[in-house]
């Protein structure tokens, strides 16, 4: 594909514009930024793999033909919980008028859904999927989700408290009858027994069934609505499995009641309704609890604007409401709300939350900022861009579009049950057909049949999976792991390539002095001068050093503080909008008797002594001496990515002290125990290449990827995935789509709620080393999950040749379940790292 026809749609890599970019490869194909040309080229040679096909693929969702007027609508959907459930609700969406795509996830709980307003509301939307048995309503909409969590907190309360009523009259009553007085003395066993078979025996069995088809239909209706979802999309899955035998013994006793007969199995309903509710009910109390750990995440979304009037006041808007052409004002610590041009102000702008770029980034008059970007210092009026959208916005669609077009994986027990359930069902028919034709009679070859059914009914096998991976969750927040989705322990157990962000997850993503050559008294004294700055640089170096003896100063005006100006002194010059006169009558305080704010540094007089912190271009203007010393440890300092300012007094420069975000505590050891386990290791960065350079040198990193747009990330992932199973690990809400895009992934606990919210696993306590730990978990709990279903079919494959030979009847079938199921329970009760 060629360049001339890339130039229609976009960057090779990732589709995003390409006006006014010149970067392209050899073969022509054009590309947004050196970033995406780099991953391009290093990975477009990927075996059996066209760079065509995997954008294709990618954009699958994002290119789906959506006719003109019709819009796309999230919902949360709670009893989505199976692959079937996906495919049931899309095909019931996309046959409602109005709506022309459907995309499900039960691993997000969530449905896109493309519809045309004017046709179908969104409230129509819920009402239908709801209708359908499920509850359906707005992702934001908290009260629904509490009201749903209720819900299912009062199926099991139900179930419990009607369950302890149907078992305790077969515990006091009919158990004794049915092992011959064993419990009881003869006449206590004689009363029961001429009771039961009296005229009161109906009543009694009427109270008991009419129990049961509380506890059948209130806990159970999740249970039966996965089986009704299974038979409509012709995939037996687990639920229907269960509700054979659930319902097979209700009907059984409900016939043999009509019919006058003193066998009733009620009891094999309640059991099996209440303890595979219980244990789905029990990991679903455990993923609730995982993401409370997580609630003070911060959230960059950005809903009002502050709009210029014509008049030059100021008006509060929903950002919504601007319109290109608009004028905005942002001040200091705020977002920039939407993509625009800056027509009044020089500022410098953070821009890490959309691109990954560590440093901030200097703005003045006719350049472009990005919506979402913060303003660090200063006062800004940017000019709404053409479509009125930001970058931060465009980012949360890309993330949506792949949480909703990723769809989750069957579980084993399900697969397992797509092959069980047909071969059960005929074994019962079979059986059934066998004893009539022997002679037995109907309610005897009826009574096997059940009884096959009943040890079939795989309790343990239902239990197999829920437990082991709520024990998963419990082990993982005992390491400060969140899990979000349970379906991470069957997804993956072993990585073939991890990626790691850099800014923010190998390192601090907080600017610090991370090298300081100069004397301790000549620090102190910048450290002073600095904190009248509010550039990032300048408050990292006032904060190397504490205020002493209550002497705050205040951070000048916006016409007085420092700007960034990357193109020309590498995201460290400063804007020259101060002066001497400015300084406050705070300076006697701490000893500045004047200041001033330059282009490239700020100068002052500090303790009666002029001192310098700047550019080197700065003492060079004021003819001070920079040695050859220091210009080389500057240079030096710019090849790793970060920020030299150099430092001085009486007219020469005798020092430099370097700003950047600190590389975290054990980042190079989790590399390299990743790397020792023959995965690839890749660092993923949106950051300039040169703050990536020193991990090229770095033994245990395979491919290191710098300057890479958000949804550059995103394809990045994607064509890695083409080579294996592969994670991402991030924290800012520009990794967020590719952490959605991954097999697995993993964002810190620090970061943004976007990053979490596409996430898979958090950390919550930021420790890399946990990333180790996720992956022993994952195999742990694949190993239990086994471990279980093994112990379910050896219980089938002793339980079921019994039932068939007619030597085990639907009591003894039931107890033998509920032993299986104790099993279970026990061996998912041990931690998991223990295997």
């Amino acid at each position: 594909m060629t360049g001339d026809h890339l130039t229609d749609v976009g960057c090779s890599l990732c589709e995003l514009p390409v006006e006014g970019s010149d970067v392209t490869d050899r073969e022509g194909n054009r590309f947004c930024c050196v970033g995406c040309r780099d991953v391009h080229d290093a990975l477009d040679d990927v075996d059996d793999l066209e760079a065509e096909d995997v954008r294709r693929e990618r954009t699958e969702d994002a290119e789906r033909e959506v006719p003109d007027h019709h819009e796309a609508t999230y919902l949360e959907v709670d009893g989505m919980h199976c692959a079937t459930c996906e495919a049931f609700i899309e095909s019931a969406a996309t046959r409602t008028e109005g709506v022309s795509d459907a995309s499900s996830s039960y691993v997000t709980d969530t449905v896109r859904i493309d519809h045309d307003p004017d046709t179908v509301s969104q409230a129509d939307l819920q009402e239908a999927i709801s209708g359908l048995g499920y509850s359906a309503y707005d992702r934001d909409d908290t009260f629904m989700r509490r009201k749903a969590d209720n819900w299912m907190m009062g199926r099991i309360i139900v179930g419990v408290l009607m369950g302890m009523m149907v078992m305790m009259q077969y515990l006091l009553i009919i158990y004794p009858t049915y092992f011959g007085g064993l419990f009881y003395d003869q006449r206590t066993y004689e009363f029961f027994t001429q009771a039961l078979a009296s005229d009161l025996a109906t009543p009694f069995y009427l109270m008991i069934g009419a129990l049961t088809t509380i506890v059948l239909g209130v806990t159970g209706k999740p249970i039966l609505q996965g089986a009704y979802v299974g038979v409509k999309t012709r995939q037996p899955n687990m639920d229907l499995l269960v509700t054979i035998a659930a319902v097979s013994a209700y009907l059984y006793s409900t016939l043999a009641i009509a019919v006058g007969g003193d066998h009733i199995y009620y009891d094999v309903t309640v059991a099996i309704i209440v303890i595979v509710s219980v244990g789905n009910y029990y990991e679903s109390s455990l993923k609730d609890k995982a993401t409370e750990r997580l609630s003070d995440l911060t959230s960059v979304q950005i809903d009002d604007a502050r709009r210029v009037r014509e008049d030059g006041s100021h008006e509060e808007v929903a950002v919504d409401d601007l319109e290109p052409g608009d004028r905005v004002l942002v001040r200091a610590g705020e977002r920039v709300p939407v993509d625009g041009e800056v027509v009044d102000g020089e500022v410098a702008v953070d821009e890490a939350v959309v691109t990954g770029e560590s440093l901030p980034v200097g703005k003045t008059a006719g350049d472009t900022v990005v919506g979402g970007s913060m303003v660090t210092d200063g006062a800004v009026t940017v000019r709404v861009g053409e479509d009125a959208t930001s970058s931060l916005d465009r980012v949360t669609e890309l993330v949506w579009d792949l949480q909703s077009g990723t769809h989750g994986i069957q579980k084993l027990a399900d697969k397992l049950a797509t092959i069980f359930v047909p071969l059960v069902l005929v074994l019962a028919v079979v059986v059934m057909t066998v004893y009539l034709a022997l002679g037995a009679g109907v309610a005897a070859a009826l009574l096997i049949g059940l009884t096959v059914l009943i040890v079939s009914c795989p309790c343990a096998l239902g239990l197999a999976t829920p437990l082991a991976v709520a024990a998963g969750i419990r082990d993982a927040l005992e390491h400060s792991i969140v899990v979000f989705d349970d379906t991470v322990f069957e997804r993956i157990r072993n990585a073939d390539t991890v990626v790691f962000d850099k800014t923010g997850t190998l390192t601090t993503g907080e600017m610090t002095v991370v090298d300081a050559d100069c004397s301790e008294e000549l620090l102190e004294r910048a450290a002073r001068l600095e904190r009248r700055s509010a550039h990032p640089v300048g408050q990292a170096i006032a904060a190397e050093r504490p205020v002493a003896d209550g002497g705050a100063v205040e951070p000048a005006s916006e016409t007085d503080t420092a700007e960034a100006d990357a193109a020309e002194t590498d995201a460290m010059e400063i804007d020259d909008a101060g002066s001497a006169d400015e300084a406050t009558d705070a300076a006697a305080d701490d000893g500045i008797e004047s200041f001033e704010s330059h282009r490239n540094g700020v100068t002052g007089v500090v303790d009666g002594e002029e001192v310098v912190v700047g550019h080197p271009d700065l003492f060079r203007d004021r003819g001070w001496t920079v040695s050859d010393e220091i210009t080389e440890k500057i240079d030096e300092s710019r090849e790793t990515g970060r920020v030299p300012v150099a430092v001085g007094r009486g007219g020469t420069a005798e020092g430099v002290v370097v700003v950047g975000d600190d590389l975290r505590e054990g980042w190079a050891e989790t590399l390299s125990a990743i790397a020792e386990t023959d995965t690839d290791v890749v660092v993923l960065t949106g950051d300039d290449p040169r703050a990536a350079s020193r991990f090229r040198d770095e033994p245990s990193v395979d491919r290191v990827f710098a300057g890479v747009p958000p949804e550059g990330k995103a394809e990045t992932v994607e064509r890695l995935k083409k080579t294996g199973r592969t994670v991402m690990i991030g924290d800012g809400t520009n990794d967020a789509p590719a952490l959605a895009a991954a097999d697995l992934g993993i964002a810190l606990g620090g970061g943004t709620a976007m990053a979490a919210d596409a996430a898979d696993v958090a950390l919550v306590d930021d420790d890399l080393s946990s990333v180790d730990t996720v992956f022993e978990l994952a195999r742990a709990t694949d190993r239990r999950v086994k471990g279980n279903i093994g112990w379910a079919f050896c219980y089938n494959g002793i339980a079921i040749p019994l039932a068939v030979t007619g030597l085990l009847n639907p009591l003894f079938a039931a107890l033998a379940m509920g032993t299986s199921s104790l099993l279970v329970v026990t061996n998912s009760s041990r931690s998991l790292l223990e295997d």
